[in-house]
């Protein structure tokens, strides 16, 4: 019997640089690592409509040959693969595992009694945050367990301290607008325009969002030339590529972020993060340490900080090698023991 099935988005050998289908093969690497190889069976999600077709069959499988099934869907999948789990199982003795990507799992669960029903039977339900797992708690969930998402990469021992200006800047996420990229460029351009010199430059990095091709266009039209789109960086380089950045611009518009993985990674490469706080901030931005955050969806704090940062990057600069003790607890051996120990 082999020791776990993973059903995940693994993007059927296609490029995927969403945070689902990179946390999902990451996951896979450490327990082949851990357990090997051959003990580690994977089912790729993707397909959409097309592959949920399949999972009473993939379930049944994947529960009459594991000892453990662990599970990474999006919204879809889960209101699929969750009661598909818990009703095949019956009195097997699999062990059944959530490992939940982002922070919306508690507003579904707060909505569906079914769906909340089910989860609350397995084994394990795996969160990013404290946040979500007090939010959980509060619903009656008695199998929440905190692992942080975690980055299997660790070239973090060369943190480049010598900058002059332009500094330069980056955001690393999907490029649309729900991530804040709008805010920015403006302020980037902002800073800019009131200092009459160019203080920062900003590179953005990232898929465009297939939705928002057109609106990116029109945002392009506003870059100048110390802006500029740098497309999609795989994810294990991005640390290199991070590495030369003087600091990550992360101006989330959603709430519910859990750890996003371009965090960790600007952590591994020593860089400080200048953030929106969204509603799991605190758990992995040390405020004034590792990154600075302003009010959620006040994109004029964003410039506020900015402009003081011109005037005084040491601000920055003294942060770096804080973001790099940081990276310490979002290595694959410290994030994946609860769910190790639990299988």
């Amino acid at each position: 019997m082999n020791k776990a099935t993973i059903i995940g988005h693994f993007g059927a050998g296609l490029e995927y640089y969403d945070g689902q289908t990179i946390k999902t093969k990451k996951v896979n690497n450490e327990l082949k690592r851990c357990f090997g190889k051959r003990n580690i069976v994977t089912v790729d999600t993707h397909g959409g409509v097309r592959h949920l077709i399949m999972a009473p069959i993939i379930a049944w499988k994947s529960l009459r040959n594991s000892e453990n099934v662990i599970m990474l869907p999006a919204q879809n999948g889960l209101k699929v693969y969750a009661p598909l789990l818990t009703i095949l199982k019956g009195n097997k003795a699999t062990r059944l595992h959530y490992i939940v990507i982002g922070g919306w799992i508690p507003n579904v669960t707060k909505r569906n009694r079914l769906l909340r029903k089910c989860l609350m039977k397995f084994d394990g339900i795996y969160v990013e945050t404290k946040t979500m797992k007090t939010a959980l708690e509060k619903q009656g969930f008695s199998n929440i367990v905190i692992m942080p998402n975690f980055k299997e990469e660790q070239e973090y021992s060369n943190i480049k301290r010598d900058y002059n200006q332009p500094y330069k800047l980056c955001t690393f996420s999907r490029v649309m607008k729900e991530k804040g990229i709008e805010d920015a460029v403006n302020a980037v351009r902002s800073v800019n325009d009131k200092k009459q010199k160019t203080v920062f430059r900003l590179d953005i990095f990232g898929s465009v969002d297939e939705k928002q091709q057109e609106w990116f266009e029109k945002i392009k039209k506003l870059f100048e030339d110390t802006i500029c789109y740098k497309g999609s960086v795989k994810s294990d380089e991005s640390t290199a590529v991070l590495s030369e950045y003087f600091a990550l611009l992360f101006p989330t518009h959603f709430y519910t972020e859990g750890i996003p993985g371009t965090i960790i990674d600007a952590y591994a490469a020593g860089v400080p993060v200048i953030c929106s706080k969204w509603e799991s901030f605190s758990d992995i931005v040390d405020d004034g340490i590792t990154g600075i955050g302003y009010d959620f969806n006040m994109a004029d704090r964003l410039v506020d900080i900015l402009d003081i940062i011109a005037d005084n990057p040491n601000i920055i600069l003294q942060m770096k090698d804080q973001c790099w003790k940081k990276f310490e607890e979002y290595t694959p051996n410290v994030a994946m023991k609860p769910l190790i120990d639990g299988m």
